[in-house]
């Protein structure tokens, strides 16, 4: 088993009296590590999958009564899929205010209820983090830092889902599984959307423009649906943690572009899959998109296992000038440029460094680009 980096703040939270939440799409290991911790606690314990219609039904609105017959002398109740169950929140809710010793450690494959609906029951009573895909530092804990330098090509056409890290070989077949359907079942069931053709399509375009600028207007155009429901089914699949967006920096300066957003993928190998690409780097021509979501998702995984909290932009003015990725943390601003050659030389915009005095700015190519994706 490799051993995972939120593996270790979730340890700490059991039984400190708050529902534990762990996010994040299928198949990234959510079950896995309910399971491993599951191995770990020695009290009296459940597992509860709400994906069976059965748990579904059981789990929604139970009396108080019939939620003590339920959990029973179990210390500790673990959910899995919570999201599929009807006011959850209020159950969860129940169990922390009403059952004291008893810890809930539920996952979630979106956002929608878990991240929304009992967002309010459960405020001040939970524990919330995302479990994304494997990352490059779990990966050289796991074998070597030589070793994973060496599959960086697998990883930037391949990307980091367990099952493909672990299934040399296999890497296509899964990703095409992964791709096909996990990837749209909360968003087909829970939204009731039955155009998912419209879905597919909307995933190719946006995995063609990763690292652009998006147009939500040509984007409906291109699809054949009005700006209204791409902006939700976009929303939607972000809540599902198939893709992300990232707004543009702005503060008001005049030459800046306002209300613009790319487009990234949390997996370089589900991106590969929805376009059918999975040519090596030495016949692509969409390097650059790749080592840019590449690093920007392995930022983000770096920065949430770490407990570092920022906020995260691109920056572009109206001459077409643009910074890759900017960070806000503490009041400062952290801005970096991605270049896959390193010989590639790089001026940040004149306009952006008086614009942002004080910003540090720095280029990240093959040569660095461990120092901002692990410790």
């Amino acid at each position: 088993m490799i051993p995972r980096r939120l593996s270790a703040r979730i340890d700490k939270q059991m039984f400190s009296g708050k529902v534990i939440i762990i996010l994040g799409s299928r198949q990234a290991g959510k079950t896995t590590i309910i399971k491993k911790l599951s191995n770990l606690v020695k009290q009296k314990q459940m597992f509860l999958n709400g994906d069976d219609p059965a748990v579904r039904q059981m789990l929604n609105n139970p009396t108080f009564s019939q939620l003590k017959q339920i959990v029973g002398n179990n210390k500790v109740i673990f959910i899995d899929e919570a999201q599929r169950i009807e006011n959850i929140g209020v159950t969860l809710k129940m169990i922390v205010d009403e059952m004291k010793g008893v810890q809930v450690v539920a996952t979630g494959s979106s956002a929608f209820e878990l991240a929304n609906i009992i967002n309010e029951p459960l405020t001040g009573r939970k524990w919330e983090y995302l479990l994304f895909p494997m990352s490059f530092a779990e990966m050289v804990n796991h074998t070597s830092f030589w070793e994973e330098f060496q599959n960086l090509e697998q990883r930037l056409i391949y990307g980091y889902y367990p099952e493909v890290v672990t299934s040399a070989g296999n890497q296509v077949e899964i990703l095409k599984l992964i791709s096909d359907s996990y990837l749209y079942k909360d968003i087909l069931i829970l939204d009731n959307i039955k155009k998912s053709n419209k879905i597919e399509k909307l995933l190719q375009a946006l995995a063609l423009q990763v690292g652009q600028q998006v147009s939500y207007n040509e984007l409906a155009q291109l699809i054949g649906l009005d700006k209204a429901t791409v902006e939700k089914y976009i929303r939607l699949l972000e809540q599902a943690f198939v893709i992300f967006r990232l707004p543009t920096l702005n503060r008001n300066l005049r030459n800046e572009l306002k209300r613009t957003r790319k487009v990234y993928f949390y997996d370089n190998g589900v991106r590969n899959a929805i376009l059918n690409n999975f040519n090596m780097l030495s016949l692509r021509q969409d390097i650059g998109g790749l080592w840019e979501n590449f690093l920007i998702s392995e930022r983000m995984k770096y920065n949430h296992y770490n407990g570092n909290y920022s906020n995260y932009y691109f920056w572009r003015n109206h001459a077409q000038q643009e910074v890759d990725f900017i960070e806000e943390r503490e009041g400062k601003l952290f801005a970096f440029e991605f270049k896959w050659n390193p010989r590639r030389k790089v001026k940040f915009p004149k306009s952006f460094i008086e614009g942002y005095p004080g910003t540090e700015t720095k280029v990240i190519s093959q040569e660095n680009f461990t120092e901002f994706i692990m410790d």
